[in-house]
């Protein structure tokens, strides 16, 4: 498993009491692997010397998940065991069986999202920061006790945290549900181009629905808000892995066709090893000295051509040589970039060539979906940071920059990191860099969801 969430496991089984090694040693009895076959663990332990695996107990995950949960080590039964002939599977909690907190562990995420569209943003970290940690949990909490020592569990969190242990449910969280602002907020701000600001001057202007906003002739959409609305039904609906790569190739062979030398590297959630997401990011940077200031202009004027293109909208750098990196956490970077709406053609499920279907509405007999695009130009200098900053998560990279400036007292964004103690802009060729800069084990993108 990754080094970051193999630390956290143990950290966590030592403060419950147990004994945990960090190497193999003559005192180990239990050895637990995550996505290991038996044969795999038998190939390790044959490269670290050891003759006879008997002595061990070869278990999956869900034996020390169960120990965690119990608080104290259970049973090695049969289920919980590496087996030779691939027997074993990680034990998985049914549906059924799962704690009402871990089903309303979204209360969390819709406090934040609440705090979040009253613009208090200290009170909705402090729920997004709740949610990441109890999200990266390897047990569901059923008592208070559980979350004994965990960071980010304030007395609002514990609060909510509490009430769901006893009644099954957050009554704080239901009523933010309930109520009228938070719902019609929640509508504004998911069509494309709408943020808080938007879905504030709506809700004054006594809007509650997005049928309400379309209907009212005095509300003035931007460029972008209109695209929201017209691709809407396509916008609002995820994302998945196969779409995001046929995108990819959509995306690169562009590219190539006017930069062959080009690097480009999807970002965001499906670098991150998620298989679903709401748009799709992409870094792009040549390894030439000379940057091509017309590339995105190049690709739009091409993807319009072949009918690609739906809406697009190009934002040109506005970087300066020698900027300091931002101090805010949250701060948009500098880089020229390209929102776009592509149009991704499917396969039609009927290949019927009956004439009829040309009188058919378009929507009807619509054949393709409409996907969010997001294209950053960056310098290849930057791009190690660029590329850590597009990875995210936000929580992830809100709390990087966070360590960077109490920790280190650096200065860390999209474009580089700045030492102030050495009054100097720290190099770095790739992520792995940059976190040694910063003193820290590298983090793969899959381990920065949470």
């Amino acid at each position: 498993m990754g080094m970051t969430r193999r630390m956290f496991l143990m950290d966590l089984a030592r403060r419950k009491g147990f004994r945990v090694e960090s190497e193999l040693s003559d005192s180990v009895t239990h050895i637990v692997a995550e996505n290991n076959s038996y044969l795999e663990v038998l190939d390790w332990l044959r490269g670290q010397a050891v003759g006879d695996s008997s002595r061990f107990e070869l278990l999956d995950i869900s034996w020390f998940t169960a120990c965690m949960e119990a608080g104290r080590p259970v049973d090695t039964e049969m289920k919980y065991r590496l087996m030779e002939q691939d027997q074993s599977s990680p034990l998985n909690t049914p549906e059924s069986e799962v704690p009402s907190f871990i089903a309303s562990k979204d209360a969390f995420e819709i406090m934040a999202e609440n705090y979040e569209f009253k613009e208090n943003e200290i009170f909705s970290l402090e729920f997004q920061r709740a949610a990441s940690v109890l999200k990266f949990l390897p047990f569901p909490v059923t008592r208070m006790k559980d979350i004994q020592g965990l960071p980010c569990m304030g007395d609002r969190v514990r609060d909510v945290i509490e009430e769901i242990l006893e009644e099954g449910e957050s009554s704080r969280a239901k009523e933010v549900l309930n109520d009228e602002r938070y719902k019609s907020f929640k509508q504004f701000t998911s069509v494309f181009g709408v943020g808080v600001k938007t879905s504030e001057k709506w809700y004054r202007m006594g809007l509650r629905t997005l049928e309400e906003v379309k209907a009212d002739k005095t509300v003035k959409l931007s460029k972008m808000q209109k695209a929201g609305f017209l691709y809407y039904e396509d916008l609002v609906s995820c994302v998945s892995k196969a779409e995001a790569d046929a995108v990819n190739m959509v995306v690169k062979n562009t590219v190539y066709t006017f930069l062959p030398d080009a690097l480009v590297t999807i970002t965001g959630g499906f670098r991150r090893g998620k298989n679903i997401g709401h748009d799709i990011d992409f870094l792009i940077t040549s390894p030439g000295s000379r940057e091509d200031y017309e590339l995105l202009h190049k690709i739009v004027d091409l993807w319009k051509k072949q009918g690609l293109l739906l809406y697009c909208d190009i934002v040109e750098s506005t970087f300066t040589k020698e900027q300091l990196p931002s101090r805010q956490v949250d701060a948009m970077d500098n880089f020229q970039k390209c929102f776009a709406i592509l149009k991704l053609c499917q396969p039609r499920a009927d290949n019927s060539s009956d004439n009829t279907s040309k009188n058919l509405d378009m929507a009807e007999d619509k054949h393709w979906k409409a996907i969010r695009v997001d294209l950053v130009i960056t310098p290849f200098e930057q791009y190690a940071y660029a590329l850590l900053g597009w990875t995210g998560s936000r929580q992830f990279g809100r709390d990087l920059r966070r360590y960077a400036t109490h920790e280190r007292k650096m200065i860390l964004d999209n474009h580089a990191l700045y030492d102030r103690t050495k009054r100097t802009f720290l190099k770095a060729a790739s992520e792995e860099e940059i976190f040694a800069h910063l003193g820290l084990d590298y983090i793969e993108p899959w381990e920065r969801n949470a």
